[in-house]
């Protein structure tokens, strides 16, 4: 809706200027400027522009002013004078002496008002001869003061030193030497510059307009007519073209042409995209765009405020069909540098002065910073950028068409100026070269150059692989270019900037159209009315974000998941709920939609889409055409201009200087403007009051605009920087409002992460549809991240560091070394001490909450090597830990570091805001994340495991060797052998993510070789996360089953520390709503006995839980083997089944299902050897079935009888042989002896619906743990 190209210009004649409150009569200029120096108010210095007293006078900067417009005022486009006057010299005035060049130096800016709307202003500044003499000799009196300083310093300087003369401050000297003004003998010059400020970005006509006039004034023969004439007809007579048509007027010199695309081509854009590629080279080009999609702050730094401008419009211009949301200020006025600061997504130009380099710049935040330094071919990109989609594929497409135009596709690398222009001249020649056919087939062709270049070496590997020749493609492009019959109205340079960029832009805007061919599907259209929709927009999903990605390729993931977070995808879907028909659809959307609707139709033949195949951008022949038609056929021609009633002696001017103007003759236009008049059809201008009656919705004009205003300032508390000259009530205000917007992002952000967990957890205990995927997750954090890091280095004193919040951190941690330097070292951490069997309380130690010792654990992770790194595994670690809110109140509860670190205006020294920013950040706490664990999955963790016997039954005269070993998700530890009467211990290996099983077992050894084990606790030490496996049975021969070890299934414990600081607790992962914990597991024999329809649910309710595993992304699933053999799980539903109606042989002697299935295994057996079954399938199921009870009991490991069945019924799930083995025991006679009258088994009704029910687990691809198989090779 606001901020990226001025789409909304392009579509209709007005000029895009403020609020709508009457159209613009679609004039080409709206404003003639002069800027320069008042002799009047003299010599002013600009404090604003800093680093002033040290420089020579002549390097100073002085304040420019505004020195004449014309006209005074349009209307539709009120003049700001403050922004103007900055942005035409961002850094006031600059003197010079004969000495120096004097180049005229040319560049566009932007004037983005608070609203959004847009300005272009076009300015050429020169140097005039100074001849005012007060002005001389107040320059000659500062050199006096200055050569009396620079002595006084010098001196002492010297005096001071013992070494020779070479070491005194060269630096100084030279600037000395260099720049010193002598009234006598030099003649002094100071910058002025002549502008246009217009409502449409026609850089390449504005720049020759304002050549043309600077050349009439510096020539020795006067102009045709006088400078007036030429600048009314620019202002007056001079139309906007219509869409998609061709434009010419005429200069001073010589005619200008400027085309307009049409409705149904990308939009205007008119800076060459040669020069960016040029100067950063294709990778860099496509890092920077993957930065600004991702909406991070980027900070563009070059020498030339017209390269500032061409990146910056170009990164944005490219973005098709999306726009810039946030802080858009290619060129920062000197006096604007706090804006540095804003902790807001920003698009910001920074003036270099040539003499700095990078480490100089004190930058406030860099952890989520992309600095371009754009003269040195150098990026710095922020950590963790995920890869634009087929990365290596879209660069070589670009590089085709620069190498068809003869570019480097790595850019000029030695940007000093000479060189590039040789490179360029070489090229350029070769290619036109080639034209002339002066060399017909020589290998010397543009390739050539570039043969030698890493990049290209990278290309060719890649083209081999595609199968195209590169150096076909460069002659291929280059013939296609001679054939063109060069009729173009507009010289060859402007024809083939235009070529270029339409087909760079092309390939750039076929990604987006490939990306998103099916996005409107994934649209979620209000249910209710705009108006209610507008209201709650901020808690409306518009985005159904998580199928869209499901339907992703895989390596796309990381980076779609980012960039569907961001305001100007955001931004793009509300624009597409709000425009429902064709005719009001924003001129942007109708030109991305009908493209879209395109590829739809290609791929109904080939479907290509929800491929990572890569698919080139067919549209750009058509393109160029386009293009090439309208500059070959003019279709409107301006009046000429034309001597105006001036009166005698008017329009006279001295040579060499630019004359103050005849305002009486510009202030006003002609009473009535024919070209408007005669050449726009009627239709064209209703159309165009159609066009603002339905710009967005169907409603009255005030209701539309206050829904626009609103729009655009939902992003952020912050749109656009106002440019005026800055007291400090200003600053404080606009820091407020920083304040605001921060505070305001949070609490959408922490929204937005507890309804995605939140929803998903709803899923676990049965409500409602899954909505998150891990990467998904991933994203969510990582924009958390950056968010922390903005708040963190909002108002920093002085910077320190890449990352404001680990420099903060640190700053903590070694306050509280200090603090604690007497005392000991260890008293963060509670050692374990080897507890004993004899110790009455067995419970675990709670870990220490302490924030310095997380820092100290991300600081012994070795793979993360730096402080943005840090701190985000801070971030995330804390989080898991649910302790960021309560760590961060900790952090700022020093208020003497915070006023140390921060400036008053700070985020973090607004005490209700950081209040409710903490409280915000507590709701994390109701929900469970494994952000750290889950990411950091090859680093090393103690655990802490604890063995809980049972007190009552002997625990103390156990004398075999115990073993334990756990698993978890991503490993396990292998068999640690336990030093017999120790209980508790710390085991450090890698990772093993959420922890499933605990297998435990004994060697069977000594006189007392029996345990009775109640449960066993494992805590992450990092994490803090603990696990609870309950045991309750024995292990032991002729004990309970007869086992020796035992496989336990655990589950995550929820804590109970800080309860008061939690706004809700969570249930525990993973189970179904009714269930009800029991702390110890009693043998099945011993259970409460449940009647058949309690059985039944308990069934359904299992296998449920199963099949919707399945259901979720795989990157979401919990643990299946919980599923399997938990406490509510399929194992334990299933020993309900047999154990009902079982008969016990005697009193006291316990009967194990596996008895069971052994007796009925033998029965099949022996009916095997007299083959009495008549039926094949059954026999088959018969020794299926027997194959299986023989491989369990034949397992080397001593698992026991209830050990058996669990590993039965995990084999029988995972090979889908269940619902068999079920029906083959209910008609196995055996059931006879063994069941009384009303056992579930023998009601065929049953069995028959629980056969059914198990069938359901045939789709899925059930995967065992291998702790649960061990030993069993089937």
């Amino acid at each position: 809706m606001t901020g990226g190209r001025g789409g909304r210009f392009d579509s209709s004649t007005m000029s895009g200027g403020g609020g709508g409150s009457s159209a613009a009569p679609g004039r080409f200029a709206d404003y003639f400027v002069i800027c320069g120096l008042d002799t009047g108010t003299g010599l002013e210095p600009d404090e604003l522009s800093g680093e002033n007293f040290e420089q020579t006078p002549l390097r100073r900067t002085f304040k420019s002013k505004v020195l004449a417009r014309y006209p005074e005022n349009v209307e539709w486009n009120a003049f700001d004078q403050d922004a103007v006057g900055m942005l035409c010299m961002p850094k006031g005035l600059a003197f010079k002496t004969q000495a120096d060049p004097k180049e005229p130096q040319y560049h566009a800016f932007i004037i983005t008002r608070e609203d959004g709307s847009r300005t272009f202003g076009f300015s050429l500044t020169f140097f005039e001869e100074v001849t005012s003499k007060q002005i001389c000799s107040a320059m000659q009196t500062l050199y006096h003061m200055h050569n009396a300083e620079y002595d006084i310093i010098h001196t002492s300087a010297s005096n001071g030193r013992d070494c020779p003369g070479e070491c005194t401050d060269s630096s100084i000297t030279k600037l000395q030497r260099f720049n010193s003004y002598d009234i006598t003998r030099d003649t002094l010059y100071v910058s002025k510059c002549i502008c246009l400020i217009a409502p449409m970005s026609f850089m390449t006509a504005c720049k020759k307009v304002l050549e043309q006039l600077h050349q009439a004034v510096t020539s020795p023969q006067p102009p045709p007519l006088p400078l007036e004439s030429y600048i009314y007809n620019i202002l007056y007579e001079v139309p906007l073209p219509p869409a998609g048509r061709s434009l010419k007027f005429n200069g001073v010199y010589g005619p200008i042409v400027c085309q307009r695309p049409s409705t149904n081509e990308l939009p205007l854009f008119d800076f060459p995209a040669q020069e960016v590629f040029e100067l950063l080279g294709v990778e860099n080009v496509v890092q920077l765009f993957t930065c600004a999609l991702l909406e991070f702050q980027i900070l563009l730094y070059s020498q030339h405020y017209q390269r500032l401008m061409t990146v910056a419009e170009t990164i944005t211009g490219l973005m098709f069909p999306f726009q810039w949301q946030h802080v858009y200020v290619p060129i920062l006025p000197a006096s604007l540098l706090h804006f540095l600061d804003a902790p807001v997504p920003y698009l910001m130009g920074l003036h270099s002065n040539g003499l700095d380099d990078r480490s100089k710049l004190e930058l406030p935040q860099e952890a989520n910073l992309c600095f371009v330094d754009i003269d040195n071919h150098f990026i710095e990109l922020p950590e963790d950028l995920p890869q634009f989609p087929n990365k290596l594929e879209f660069i070589q497409e670009v590089s085709e068409i620069l190498l068809a135009f003869g570019i480097p596709p790595e850019g000029n690398l030695h940007c000093s100026e000479s060189i590039s222009k040789l490179r360029n001249l070489k090229a350029a020649d070769l290619v036109s070269d080639k034209r002339n056919g002066n060399l017909a087939g020589s290998p010397l062709n543009s390739y050539e150059l570039l043969k030698e270049n890493e990049t290209i070496a990278r290309l060719q590997a890649l083209v081999k692989r595609t199968g195209v020749s590169l150096e076909k493609q460069v002659e291929v492009r280059e013939e296609s270019s001679s054939k063109k019959d060069g009729k173009a109205h507009c010289d060859e340079e402007e024809l083939r900037m235009h070529q270029l960029n339409i087909q760079v832009r092309e390939v750039f805007a076929n990604r987006f159209t490939q990306m998103f061919a099916d996005y409107e599907v994934f649209v979620i259209q209000p249910s209710q009315d705009k108006e209610s929709w507008f209201t709650n927009r901020e808690q409306m999903q518009n985005f159904d974000k998580a199928s869209f990605l499901s339907d992703q390729p895989e390596p796309y993931l990381p980076f779609l998941s980012r960039f569907l977070e961001t305001q100007m995808f955001a931004s793009f879907i509300d624009n597409k709920i709000m425009c429902h028909d064709d005719d009001d659809k924003d001129p942007v959307l109708r030109v991305f939609d009908s493209r879209v609707d395109k590829i739809r139709q290609l791929n109904v033949r080939t479907p290509t889409l929800r491929t990572s195949m890569y698919q080139k951008c067919t549209a750009i022949e058509e393109a160029v055409k386009a293009i090439e038609q309208r500059l070959s056929k003019i279709d409107h021609t301006a009046i000429h201009p034309h001597l105006l009633d001036m009166k005698i002696g008017q329009g006279k001017y001295e040579p060499g200087f630019f004359p103050k103007l005849q305002s009486d003759v510009l202030s006003t236009g002609p009473a009535t403007n024919k070209w408007t008049k005669r050449n726009a059809p009627a239709q064209w201008r209703r159309k165009d009051r159609q066009k603002q009656h339905s710009e967005h919705l169907r409603l009255d004009n005030d209701q539309r605009e206050k829904y626009i205003q609103e729009a655009r300032n939902m992003s952020s508390g912050i749109r656009q920087p106002k440019l005026s000259n800055l007291s400090p009530s200003v600053i404080a205000q606009t820091n407020w409002k920083f304040v605001e917007g921060l505070l305001k992002e949070c609490r959408n952000k922490t929204k937005r992460m507890l309804v995605e967990k939140m929803g998903r957890e709803a899923v676990e205990l049965g409500h409602g549809e899954v909505s998150i995927t891990g990467v998904e997750e991933n994203a969510l954090i990582a924009s958390l991240c950056d968010l922390l890091e903005r708040i963190w280095s909002h108002g920093l004193q002085v910077k320190q560091g890449k990352s404001a919040l680990w420099s903060h951190l640190l700053h903590y941690q070694d306050s509280r070394r200090r603090a604690t330097w007497g005392s000991l070292g260890g008293t963060d951490l509670v050692l374990d001490c080897e507890r004993r069997k004899s110790d009455p309380f067995l419970v675990m130690y709670p870990l220490k909450i302490s924030l310095v010792q997380d820092m100290r654990h991300i600081q012994n992770i070795g793979e993360i090597k730096t402080d943005v790194g840090k701190a985000r595994a801070w971030v995330r670690l804390s989080m898991e830990k649910k302790l960021l809110s309560r760590h961060l109140k900790q952090l700022l509860l020093d208020h003497d570091l915070s006023k140390k670190l921060y400036k008053r205006y700070a985020f973090l020294r607004c005490d209700d805001e950081k209040e409710q920013f903490l409280y915000h950040l507590l709701s994390f706490n109701a929900v469970d994340y494994f952000c750290f664990t889950n990411v950091f999955t090859t680093i090393m963790i103690p655990y802490h495991i604890l063995i809980v016997p049972s007190k009552k039954l002997g625990g103390s005269m156990f004398t075999a060797n115990p073993w334990i070993c756990i698993s978890g998700e991503l490993g396990e530890t292998g068999v640690l052998q336990v030093p017999r009467n120790i209980l508790e211990m710390t085991y450090e290996c890698q990772n093993l993510g959420k922890l499933t099983t605990v297998q435990i077992g004994h060697d069977n050894s000594g006189l007392y070789a029996k345990w009775l084990v109640e449960y066993v606790m494992v805590r992450n030490e990092i994490t803090g996360h603990t696990y609870k496996f309950p045991c309750g049975r024995w292990l032991g021969k002729g004990m309970d089953d007869g086992s020796l070890e035992r496989v336990l299934v655990g589950d995550l414990l929820t804590s109970s520390t800080d309860t008061e600081e939690k706004p809700c607790r969570t249930p525990p992962l993973q189970h179904s709503p009714s269930m009800i914990r029991r702390l110890v597991a009693i043998s099945p024999n011993s259970r409460p006995k449940l009647n058949t329809g309690q059985i039944q649910e308990a069934i359904g309710e299992a296998v449920n839980g199963i099949v919707k595993h399945f259901h979720k992304p795989e990157k979401e699933r919990g643990s299946l083997t919980l599923l399997l053999c938990g406490e509510n799980g399929l194992v334990s539903a299933l020993e309900q089944v047999f154990q009902h109606g079982i008969r016990s042989p005697r009193l006291f002697k316990s009967i194990f299902i596996w008895d069971f299935l052994e007796k009925a295994q033998a029965y099949y057996e022996s009916l095997e050897v007299n083959e009495l079954v008549p039926e094949e399938d059954w026999q088959k199921r018969a020794r299926n079935f027997s194959r299986f009870i023989n491989a369990i009991n034949n397992n080397p490991r001593n698992i026991g009888k209830d050990g058996k069945f669990q590993m039965f019924v995990c084999l029988g799930a995972r090979d889908h042989h269940l619902h068999h083995w079920i029906a083959l025991l209910a008609d196995c006679p055996i059931i006879a002896q063994m069941y009384e009258e009303t056992a579930l088994i023998k009601d065929h009704t049953l069995v028959n619906s629980l056969i059914r029910v198990l069938q359901t687990l045939q789709e899925f691809n059930i995967t065992l743990e291998s702790s649960l198989i061990k030993g069993i090779n089937i």
